[in-house]
């Protein structure tokens, strides 16, 4: 039977939430070699690599990230069961894991996870950021509870995961006041030569938006293309062009940015995904978040 020796975790895990072996070794009252030999004796007996050197720091590898998660949870439960022994309140929340694709609107997503927080145990939610596929990945070694995604994991992926869609909706697009009185009329043919903020070219959303923009044959004028949806409303904000956005959040945005309408499109439609290795969603907060989005977000789209 394999074992998991739980010092050499704690080193590790100490390690990382310290920012290194030399302040890992002070908050341990250790010897710094004594840390690093324990850390090299967990990365032997799990045959994986946890840390790579760049340059005189240590940076947590993707194997590495994955055994913190799991390391943080075995101490956050041991703390737990002394606070439950000794009859302390043990006010520990609900995690939930959730990958959020880069390319998603801040706004949905926060309309989206909303849900969970408001259930009646309490609920923390643990949020990362980064490209699907890397977020795929993480969810395939249980890493994540789910992934928040505009795509549905398709057949070139190989990770064995399902697809809940959550609800789509049609594109709004905004610009400062003086940009939206200039090209509102006439929408969307007005947008021919006008000045458009876009996602780049690997979201869905473009090539859908590059598709109707063909088929009704307009031209915009590309000022800057973003990988980031916060960026292009900061960039939209700040007058440098017209920038679309899912309709479901419209009212926020106008509020947030101090933006105003140039006009709505039902062509180019936006859906919205949660990923789970399950094929039933089971985790209360994911359930909460599907079933809010399909019965309260998107029917007022």
């Amino acid at each position: 039977m394999e074992w998991l020796n739980y010092h050499h975790l704690l080193y590790f895990w100490t390690v990382v939430k310290e920012g290194g072996v030399g302040p890992a070794a002070k908050a341990l009252r250790l010897a710094p070699p004594t840390i690093s030999g324990q850390v090299r004796a967990l990365e032997e007996s799990l045959e994986l690599t946890l840390f790579d050197r760049v340059g005189r720091k240590l940076q947590v590898t993707d194997d590495g990230r994955v055994v913190f998660r799991y390391a943080d949870e075995i101490f956050n439960l041991g703390r737990e069961l002394l606070d439950t022994v000794k009859g302390r309140p043990t006010g520990r929340p609900l995690r939930l894991h959730v990958g959020i694709s880069d390319v998603l609107p801040k706004l949905v997503c926060h309309d989206l996870l909303m849900p969970a927080l408001r259930l009646p145990e309490p609920v923390q939610i643990v949020c990362h950021g980064d490209k699907t596929e890397r977020l795929l990945a993480e969810l395939a070694v249980q890493g994540l509870d789910l992934v928040l995604s505009d795509v549905p994991v398709g057949g070139n992926i190989k990770v064995r995961a399902f697809n809940h869609l959550l609800g789509e909706c049609g594109l709004t697009f905004f610009a400062t006041p003086d940009l939206a009185r200039k090209y509102r009329r006439g929408f969307p043919h007005s947008l021919d030569g006008a000045p458009l903020l876009v996602p780049t070219e690997d979201s869905l959303v473009r090539r859908s938006l590059d598709h109707w923009f063909e088929s009704i044959g307009v031209r915009p004028h590309l000022v800057a293309e973003f990988d980031d949806s916060g960026l292009l409303k900061s960039f939209g904000q700040g007058g440098e062009g017209i920038f679309g956005v899912p309709s479901v959040v419209e009212a926020g945005v106008r509020k947030q940015y101090g933006v105003q309408v140039v006009g709505r499109t039902e062509e180019v439609v936006e859906r919205f995904y949660a990923i789970t290795v399950e094929r039933r969603i089971k985790h209360p907060a994911a359930v909460a978040i599907s079933e809010s989005a399909k019965q309260n977000l998107f029917t007022t789209s």
